[in-house]
């Protein structure tokens, strides 16, 4: 017997693939998503679908050759939106609130920023001297659906599709 708090964490469940009847298969994800708009203009029960993506790969797309210029200037973006943001605050809980607040926190941040850029593209130099975006993508996508409403979902999907104004 043990004597949990009412504020004790609850066990986590693992979790699982949804279990059911595939709806059906599409290449894309964009694909399965208009099924299940389809359905939800229908009145569907949309709640009961899961989209599931399959044979997962990491996509990684080379964007170009890291320079100092480019690591000092995506530094000096992020450290002004950062002062920005800290100028704002400023502005806003000041007893005497001034513009130059703003406009000055912005470029502290900006310049901090450059130079941490510079730094950490300088220390990282020879491991990494490129950009990139990644992006995770399926081979398929397949709509789950509840075994009692497939019949009712594939009649749906029959009918032919209404025309959007």
């Amino acid at each position: 017997m043990s004597n949990q708090s009412a504020f004790a964490r609850k066990p986590q469940s693992q979790p699982t693939l949804p279990k059911g009847d595939v709806l059906g298969t599409y290449e894309t994800y964009l694909e399965a998503q208009n099924v299940v708009d389809r359905l939800s203009k229908a009145e569907f029960e949309v709640k009961k679908l899961s989209i599931v993506g399959s044979d997962l790969k990491t996509v990684e797309r080379v964007t170009g050759k890291l320079t100092n210029g480019k690591a000092a200037a995506a530094g000096a973006a992020s450290g002004a939106w950062f002062g920005l943001f800290f100028g704002i605050l400023l502005f806003l809980f000041s007893p005497t609130p001034q513009l130059g607040f703003v406009l000055s926190a912005a470029l502290i941040g900006a310049g901090f920023g450059m130079l941490f850029g510079i730094v950490s593209y300088s220390l990282n130099r020879r491991r990494r001297d490129f950009t990139s975006t990644h992006q995770v993508l399926a081979s398929n996508y397949q709509i789950i659906i509840d075994p009692e409403l497939t019949a009712k979902a594939q009649q749906v999907l029959a009918l032919p599709e209404e025309p959007t104004a």
